[in-house]
């Protein structure tokens, strides 16, 4: 029988700065490049399309910056895990674990390992997932799917070897792309800002609009059509500032943890907020509004690169997003284990994914989370992934931060050594917003965000066949 780890076997080798770039490069995927194209068929102006994002950025900081209070509380392994498991019980965080685990960081795991691939193909057209390699019948492989799932195997490979390797990765390409990202929006400004095409954008900032793009046009929207297209549109914009509680689950590898686990997501998330708030207005400044709705496969990036570097630009835009992504997915895959490392722990995973192992981390929960991933990259579009991903990582958001109220009533008298900041007005703001987006998205994209509350359901049945009973009230 193998022992079992204590949690100081993790080691404490991420600082401030490591913490913070986990949070950025976790946060930049692929869609700041992609996703904005959406938004603008969904929504149809300027305005809409700078206020979606603003939005995401406010909820953003005001969920990272209420997590820290719960990081300082449990600097330990697990995160948000740990978070729902003391304010709630070990159903509700296995409900979390076992959502996490099957669709929201190995979902999104598969949707940056497509994304990946979708750009690769415009550098070396066979990589396409046009290109199919085996026709049967109802499953079809393509050459992207191996490419995105090699990308998996190798990051998984190397974050198997120990913190140290995926860290100095990690923080390598997180600085590339955000010096890449700063570069593209300096460079758009400065060498292809048209302010005719500026002003245009912005001439009717307010109309609500949608885009057909199968017959070419735009059609003004009002009452249930706009809610449904603001819903779409929130989609991506989540999806793109998502991830940034990564840094949560590494807690037992950060240095000072009650200090920097919190301080990580504020500054991790207000530097991508900027980010992605300054592209989409490098976009407005340089594409009129129909070329950033009408972007080929959606890759908003490479157009707007066109008028800035030229054609050699949108070569420059493809390998800086491949860049971006695999640092990504680095550090999802990185954060991702020690989820199913603390559920091993409390006997609600596989008891192997509680084993560190020489390089003091945990391999099986590793190479377990590769396994499920991969498969999903042989299932899921971009999109689809999308919707099944986000509607259950909000629905948890909602139920973590509302802990932060039950945590005051339950253990008044805990250490904190960081409280909420803004408590409880922007906590109470944040889970109201966060509910109106949930109930839109269930309305108004039943067909895939239901499906992914349905598999968080599929829980509830698995926790108590599961469990032995003197458990499951606990």
């Amino acid at each position: 029988m193998e022992k079992e780890p204590q949690d100081q076997t993790f080691k404490r080798a991420l600082g401030l700065f490591d913490g913070t770039m986990l949070v950025v490069g976790s946060m930049i995927g692929s869609g700041i490049f992609i996703v904005s194209a959406d938004i603008t068929r969904q929504v149809g102006s300027a305005g809409w399309l700078i206020l979606i994002w603003a939005l995401t950025a406010v909820v953003t900081i005001i969920a990272a910056i209420s997590y820290g209070e719960l990081s300082a509380m449990f600097p330990k392994a697990g995160g948000q895990y740990v978070y729902l498991k003391e304010a709630y019980n070990k159903l509700i965080a296995f409900l979390y674990g076992w959502s996490f685990f099957a669709v929201i960081q190995t979902g999104t795991i598969a949707a940056v390992g497509v994304a990946f691939s979708k750009f690769a193909a415009y550098l070396y057209a066979p990589l396409s997932d046009k290109n199919i390699l085996y026709d049967g019948g109802s499953f079809k492989l393509n050459a992207a799917q191996l490419v995105s799932i090699a990308t998996i195997i190798l990051l998984t490979y190397i974050n198997s070897k120990g913190v140290k390797d995926s860290k100095i990765l990690q923080t390598i390409l997180t600085i590339i792309k955000i010096l890449s990202l700063f570069g593209l929006i300096i460079f758009g400004f400065s060498l292809a800002a048209n302010a005719e095409i500026w002003n245009a954008n912005w001439a009717d900032a307010w109309s609500t609009r949608s885009f057909d793009p199968k017959a070419g046009v735009w059609a003004d929207v009002a009452g249930k059509a706009l809610l449904s297209g603001i819903a779409a549109a929130m989609v991506g914009s989540l999806f793109s500032s998502d991830a940034w509680n990564g840094v949560t689950f590494i807690a037992g590898e950060i240095k000072n943890p009650e200090r920097n686990v919190g301080l990580s997501l504020f500054l991790g998330t207000f530097i991508v907020s900027v980010i992605y708030i300054l592209a989409n207005l490098m976009y407005l400044a340089v594409l009129p509004l129909q070329e950033i709705a009408t972007a080929a496969d959606d890759r908003v990036a490479v157009a707007a690169a066109q008028p800035i570097f030229g054609s050699i630009g949108t070569y420059i835009i493809a390998i800086m997003i491949m860049i971006s992504t695999f640092a990504c997915n680095n550090g999802l895959i990185m954060a991702g284990a020690r989820v199913y490392y603390t559920m091993a722990k409390d006997g609600l995973f596989f008891k192997k994914a509680a084993v560190l192992n020489k390089a003091s981390v945990p391999s099986w929960a590793l190479w377990a989370q590769c396994v499920w991933a991969s498969a999903l990259c042989l299932t899921g579009k971009y999109g689809d992934l999308l919707d099944f991903v986000i509607i259950i990582v909000m629905i948890f958001y909602i139920l973590t931060i509302y802990g932060i109220f039950i945590l005051r009533r339950k253990m008044p008298n805990a250490d904190r050594p960081y409280k909420a900041f803004g408590y409880p007005i922007l906590p109470a703001f944040y889970i109201l917003v966060a509910i109106a987006i949930c109930i839109g998205l269930l309305v108004f994209k039943t067909s895939t965000c239901g499906w992914g509350v349905a598999i968080m359901l599929i829980g509830i049945p698995i926790y108590y066949i599961s469990k032995p009973k003197e458990d499951q009230d606990s």
